[in-house]
């Protein structure tokens, strides 16, 4: 009779318990909570035109413009995009061979605008799977300034 010896590891079952914990946080939280989420769209936000202009841009291959929608709600930009697809074939020959696929895909982004950020004047053009928003910035009226009287300190 052959035995051999095994060495015994006292932190072997950590592997298996750190793995099962991401995957309990990444589906409680979601993807997005510890990282991006290959499914949600890229979005780039930067500023043109000398800080003047806001720009969005969402990557969003496949989707047209019907599936997309802007809009400007209490000064949150919001993009969102929803695509439903369905396929059916059915046999020439009017057997009842048939098959149908259905997919389903949505995403939905929301940029806080600064104060001056012009609401009415908001454009959007989509182009080749990108979509890209222009938000003019307005001018503010400059701060007022308050003038400061000398006089007898506060009465007691």
């Amino acid at each position: 009779m052959s035995t051999s010896l095994a060495r015994w590891d006292p932190f072997a079952g950590l592997t298996s318990m750190h793995s099962q914990i991401d995957d309990m946080f990444n589906n409680f939280f979601g993807s997005d909570w510890l990282g991006p989420n290959p499914r949600t769209p890229a979005l780039d936000v930067y500023t043109q035109n000398d800080d003047k202009e806001l720009v969005a841009e969402v990557s969003a291959p496949g989707f047209t413009t019907d599936d997309i929608s802007v809009r400007i709600n209490n000064g949150v930009l919001e993009i969102k995009g929803e695509k439903h697809q369905k396929d059916e074939d059915k046999d020439a020959k009017g057997k009842r061979n048939y098959m149908m696929r259905e997919s389903h895909a949505s995403f939905y982004r929301s940029i806080l605008l600064p104060k001056a950020a012009d609401g009415d004047a908001v454009t959007a053009r989509f182009e080749d799977g990108l979509l890209k928003v222009t938000v003019p910035m307005k001018e503010l009226p400059e701060p007022k300034k308050i003038a400061i009287e000398a006089g007898p300190s506060v009465k007691k």
